[in-house]
């Protein structure tokens, strides 16, 4: 392997010949060979973007000259467009500022123009890096990246949220047995059940726009320490303006640096929003699984796409497959807002030292939750249908529908009348009429499911 030499201020480096970063990003892989983790490349965007924003408010506000703001902006775009994914190698854990990754995307942006057009074209530090510190530019890229990612999370879930509303509407007529404590309870429609899963979507995507809007205040322009120091008067207010154009949201400047530096409340608050939606999508995925469970010997009330098979052994199996991924993907947002909640206590004076940890994630919580939505509604939510003959037949077996004769004989006869059906494998009906407790008319009278599911104005 060829190699070059590369100089920081601890002295020189060889750097392998054919990549673009130079000495800092050299050490970092010499000193950090920790686990096989990379800094997530949606983060080296965002750094690549807050990089190509503050080259135009340096130059608007006069500090950086109009050619050097051309070449990073070109080099920037190199990057963005995917070109020069490979340059940045970094492991995750790394320094908990992210200093090293910030000056990966420094040196790189650097490199690409001086190799280009000719050798010191543009500095790292003094160009690249100018009016910023990793200690506002990582927190700042954190929470683009976390606002962009909760975004598509939320258009995923309204996706699934419209999809369940309309299998909802299509199901509202079927009745069945409801379940409370995995026991028989009394009946509700498919529909109704199904409505409840919908709503469950519906409020978290309002919680997480809530939770969104903080992070729309973001660290940049307060440098080292949150005073702005090496940073011109407006260049947070710039700086901002531009990455509002290309973001497609508005970014402010937070009302206080000295925050934004050290705290990731607003993070962890965003990723709560975000577990909150996990928590609801296992309790959705687990009824469909056991709602379509059997087919034989479980409940079996709803069909599931038949997707691949299921067992290695028992030929003919299929599993409900979409259910478990979810389950898994959800637990890991679970798991994860644990370590997102660890590293934000880590604020330790003027800077969070855990940032690479609460960015990686956050952000794989959030392609998990994007990618398991999008795969449950695609692949399971779009095809499931009622099994009628299995829901008539639970529905008729059901001994909770008793509950509708309390206004007739009292709950302590109605009970009476539920045991003896149970312990002599009889229906409501059958016991009712051993019992002689109520006339046929009576009981015909109280058991009407529908009365039951929809009110009496709705009957």
């Amino acid at each position: 392997m060829e190699f070059r030499i590369e100089y920081d201020t601890m002295g020189e480096v060889r750097v392998p010949a054919d990549k673009l970063w130079g000495a800092q990003t050299q050490r970092s892989l010499e000193n950090f060979k920790i686990g096989e983790e990379k800094m997530p490349m949606d983060l080296i965007y965002a750094i690549t973007t807050i990089k190509a924003a503050s080259a135009r408010a340096n130059t608007f506000l006069g500090v950086l000259d109009a050619p050097k703001q051309e070449l990073i902006q070109a080099s920037c775009d190199e990057i963005l467009s995917g070109k020069h994914d490979s340059q940045f190698p970094l492991s995750l854990w790394q320094t908990g500022s992210g200093t090293q990754t910030n000056m990966n995307v420094n040196e790189v942006i650097a490199n690409i123009a001086n190799f280009t057009h000719g050798k010191n074209m543009l500095h790292p530090n003094d160009d690249v890096n100018k009016s910023q510190s990793t200690n506002d530019v990582f927190p700042t890229a954190i929470h683009i990246t976390a606002y962009t990612s909760m975004r598509e999370v939320n258009l995923s879930a309204f996706k699934l949220k419209s999809a369940l509303d309309a299998l909802a509407e299509s199901n509202m007529h079927i009745i069945k047995t409801g379940r409370t404590h995995l026991q028989d309870a009394t009946p509700l429609t498919l529909g109704q059940e199904i409505s409840a899963w919908a709503h469950m979507l519906k409020v978290d995507i309002a919680a997480n726009e809530q939770a969104m809007k903080p992070l729309q205040a973001v660290a940049i322009g307060g440098t080292a320490v949150g005073t702005g120091l090496n940073a011109p008067n407006g260049f947070d207010l710039q700086c901002c303006e531009y990455l509002s154009g290309i973001c497609g949201f508005e970014v402010i400047p937070s009302e206080n640096k000295f925050h934004a530096l050290s705290s990731k409340g607003e993070v962890a608050n965003a990723h709560g929003s975000l577990k909150a939606l996990a928590c609801d999508l296992i309790k959705i995925a687990n009824d469909i699984r056991l709602l379509a469970s059997g087919p034989r010997a479980g409940i079996g009330e709803i069909n599931i796409p038949e997707n691949e098979p299921g067992s290695s052994i028992m030929p003919g199996k299929v599993n409900p497959t979409q259910s478990e991924a979810m389950i898994m993907a959800c637990m890991q947002v679970i798991a994860n807002d644990t370590s997102i909640a660890h590293g934000a206590s880590f604020g330790n004076y003027q800077l969070n030292v855990c940032m690479p940890l609460i960015a990686n994630s956050f952000l794989q919580s959030a392609r998990l939750l994007k990618d398991a939505i999008s795969s449950m509604l695609e692949n399971c939510v779009a095809g499931i249908t009622p099994n009628l003959g299995t829901i008539e037949k639970n529905l008729e077996n059901s001994l909770m529908s008793v509950a509708a004769l309390n206004p007739y004989i009292g709950y302590e006869n109605a009970a009476k009348i539920a045991k003896h059906a149970h312990q002599n494998s009889l229906s409501l009906r059958e016991a009712v009429s051993e019992l002689g407790m109520m006339t046929e008319e009576d009981f015909e009278k109280a058991m009407d499911y529908k009365k039951m599911v929809f009110g009496e104005k709705d009957k």
